[in-house]
């Protein structure tokens, strides 16, 4: 993954943004095939599980998630820019209504 790219020093967690850009278009269209805002969401819980899944341990105990200093923060930097943007899609959906 690429959350730990740097721009220079600064670490700069290019995949935490583009899931979040990924996951609001994703529920955006899924909007517009349903009037539904609970089908809609689909994307995002199903997003969600896989995040979850991966924050497990596989056979031999290989973590995706971890690291030292700022790393040690990816997966919640994962999951807060990454839900983030389909929520407050959802959001104005449900306001709208």
């Amino acid at each position: 993954m690429f959350l730990p790219l740097r721009l220079g020093s600064t670490p700069f967690p290019i995949s935490a943004l583009i899931a979040g850009l990924v996951n609001a278009a994703l529920v955006w269209a899924a909007l517009h095939w349903t009037s539904s805002p609970r089908l809609a969401a689909l994307p995002l819980w199903s997003w969600l599980l896989t995040v979850a899944l991966m924050t497990l341990g596989g056979p031999g105990d290989d973590i995706i998630f971890g690291g030292t200093g700022v790393m040690e923060y990816a997966a919640l930097l994962l999951l807060v820019l990454g839900t983030l943007p389909p929520a407050a899609v959802l959001w104005v959906a449900v306001k709208k209504t």
